[in-house]
């Protein structure tokens, strides 16, 4: 008991406020703006004159930071929008604590709307992906092209699930982790996403414990577990007919690459692409191989974006 006691004792970790985090995590060009009752951290950069923007959606318990790579390759000559999502990063829990994908798919929209953004090319990764594609299959009218990077949607099986995932889900260990988390949780967490966890280092861990210790945000991680789950609307998967390119890792414990087939038949008009050596997040992992990827895809479908 005493060293349970002293464990808990050195691994407290209260919430933190916006005001606390955002000086380190919301510097140029972070802006905030009120959809749906949030605060919404949000990042828009390159040409404003760019009218179908790229949009990057991340994955549970990570930020927009996690497009850095692909950001500071794409802004020179295409507009660039990414956001944190409902429960996560600097935008903190939805007031009305709805998690559902077609929720998330109603955000994306609203953000558009405020940025006055009419069509645009969504991309993915992981719960990010999912909300991508059931944007385009909700809201056909305003995606042009799609990027599913290690997306989910479908049922499956995890080979591997990243300890804090695990505890977040438990109904006991998730009241525990309000107020305690050890780094090294975080940590483990994060390795297990990679393909090769030696790329994980001090800074990237920095950031994922702390967007995770925003306030609220803890809670709405497991909300999110909750309502956000495979449904119906994967059914629809195959009415998408725009331009999409599929991005896995084979390394990919979380996902199986099984899944990236199956988009792969069920979106006629795509084609997939799979980095041997890289995990669950290779947007995050290798940005320069993968975005490659990108924009040899965007060329070819005739958005004009050199190399």
């Amino acid at each position: 008991m005493v060293l349970l006691a002293s464990y808990l004792y050195v691994n407290q970790a209260p919430d933190k406020s916006v005001a606390e985090l955002s000086p380190r995590w919301a510097g140029e060009p972070s802006q905030f703006i009120q959809i749906a009752g949030m605060n919404i951290h949000l990042r828009d950069e390159g040409p404003k004159s760019d009218k179908e923007p790229i949009v990057l959606i991340h994955g549970t318990s990570a930020s927009l930071h996690t497009w850095d790579g692909w950001v500071d390759e794409l802004k020179a000559q295409r507009r660039v929008i990414r956001f944190d999502l409902p429960a996560f990063g600097l935008t903190g829990p939805d007031p009305q604590n709805n998690y559902t994908i077609e929720h998330y798919a109603d955000v994306v929209v609203a953000v558009l709307d405020k940025l006055k953004v009419k069509k645009s090319v969504l991309a993915g990764n992981s719960l990010g992906g999912y909300i991508a594609w059931a944007t385009a299959v909700l809201y056909p009218e305003r995606v042009s092209q799609l990027i599913l990077v290690d997306a989910s949607g479908y049922p499956f099986k995890s080979e591997s699930l990243p300890l804090a995932f695990k505890l977040s889900k438990n109904p006991i260990t998730s009241r525990l982790l309000k107020n305690v988390l050890p780094k090294s949780l975080v940590e483990r967490s994060v390795k297990n996403v990679y393909g090769d966890p030696d790329l994980v280092t001090s800074e990237l861990v920095d950031r994922y414990y702390d967007l995770t210790l925003r306030e609220g945000n803890r809670n709405a991680l497991k909300e999110r577990f909750k309502q956000t789950v495979p449904g119906d609307l994967a059914k629809k998967i195959s009415t998408i007919n725009v331009p999409t390119l599929i991005l896995w890792g084979r390394k990919d414990k979380l996902i199986p690459i099984k899944l990236a087939m199956k988009f792969k038949k069920d979106i006629i008009n795509s084609q997939l692409v799979i980095f041997d050596e890289l995990g669950h997040v290779p947007h995050e992992e290798d940005p320069q191989a993968t975005v490659l990827v990108v924009k040899k895809f965007l060329q070819a479908n005739k958005l004009q974006l050199p190399l």
